[in-house]
Formats: C-alpha cells, structure tokens, sequence
C-alpha cells in the first residue's frame, strides 16, 4: 500500500490501513500438528524480507567454510557477514554510517566471526507532496512507518538471519524499547543512533567500537545490564 515494493509510492487511506492491520500478525498462521502445512487467511502472505538478506549471508559464510576458506568479509548491502578474522589476525573494522549523510560515516565496529546487519529509515524511503518523510519500516501496531526518535539500528551477532530480524524489530521498539530487550534476552550487542544523533552502545562492544574524528566531541551512551 505504501508503494515500498513496486516503487509507486503513496501515503494510503487510514481506513485502508485499519483493514489491512486486521491481517497481519505471526499469531494468525496456523501451522498442523506436524508441522508441515500453514494455513493462512485469505488476503495474507507471508514476507521473508526482512530475514532473507541475513539467511543468505549465514548461507554464504557457511559455504566458504565448507570449501576451508577461514578468512572473508562478505557486504550484502547493509548486512556484513565477517568468516573469522583479517588473515592476519585482527579483527575487521566495519564501518556504521551517519544516518543522516550516508556519504560519510560516524563510527567503526570492530569485529571477527560475526554478522553487523543495520537497519535505518535512511535506506529506503519517500517524500510526500507536503516535505513528510516516509520509510520502509513499518510498525505492524499502526500500519505508519515507525517513528521512535532512531534513525539507525547496528546489530552484532552470530547469525546473520537473526541480526537481521532483530534489527528491524527493535528499530520499531525505540531505544527504551531495544535497551529492555536486550538486558532481558542478551546474546547480541547493538549500536544505536537517533535523530538528536546521540549514540547508544551496549556494554559487550564498548572496547571495539570508536567514533570517528569528526564526531569524536559525541557522548557514547553505554547500555548496561
């Protein structure tokens, strides 16, 4: 509706959104006993989109482990998907953009062995007729894109397929939001930007994260457990 997948954009009726919310949701799939059949209701389908860059990238890695590769960066467009370390032992730098100026970028991760998969309302998005900005993300409450005050969500972790879902996901939680998730459920850390550009990290990447020199004055927000 919104035009994201034919490029036909468009702002929809709010009485149209309202219709299409009654049909999303994961608790509306029914799955059989045996786990071999979904059934859906008419006028749904299921979007592995926001997952399927990141399946790929663990496929990939794997696929260059399984040929003795022990060494590669792979850049799926937003999704990095690192295989062990630099050959010579370091770990790779990867860079995280500045949201608002994708030309230039404000910090470096450091990192070996992981997945970085970001997600931001910069990547894909339109301007309406009255100066509004509209993206991709969209919150599955509201049918609008989401607008929590981020502007751009890192997520470092072991799966790609799971850096992937959980940047989308918490990219709609806000910053509180994705803070909470992450003391409660752990295993991944997260760089967060917002529209104010204040920068949040958590605690397991505050040795291997840096901002870069021009914006090296930015308090880095460190979200403990």
């Amino acid at each position: 509706e919104w035009g994201f997948t034919t490029g036909e954009y468009q702002v929809p009726e709010a009485s149209r959104l309202q219709e299409i919310l009654d049909k999303v949701g994961y608790d509306k799939i029914q799955i059989d006993e045996e786990g071999k059949t979904i059934t859906l209701e008419e006028g749904m389908e299921i979007d592995f989109g926001g997952i399927a860059k990141g399946y790929s990238g663990d496929e990939a890695t794997s696929a260059l482990k399984q040929a003795g590769v022990t060494s590669a960066i792979l850049s799926l467009g937003g999704n990095i998907q690192t295989l062990g370390s630099k050959p010579d032992g370091s770990k790779w730098n990867v860079a995280i953009k500045n949201p608002k100026n994708v030309e230039t970028y404000m910090g470096v991760i450091k990192v070996a062995d992981k997945a970085v998969v970001t997600s931001g309302g910069y990547e894909r998005y339109f301007e309406d007729e009255d100066g509004n900005l509209w993206w991709h993300i969209i919150d599955p409450a509201t049918g609008y894109p989401a607008n929590t005050g981020i502007l751009s969500i890192s997520i470092i972790g072991n799966s790609g397929m799971e850096c992937d879902a959980l940047s989308t996901a918490l990219f709609v939680a806000g910053v509180e939001g994705a803070a909470e998730y992450w003391k409660q459920y752990g295993g991944f850390d997260m760089i967060i930007i917002t529209e104010e550009e204040e920068v949040y990290i958590t605690e397991g990447i505050k040795k291997d994260f840096s901002l870069v020199s021009d914006y090296e004055s930015k308090d880095v927000n460190v979200i403990t457990k």
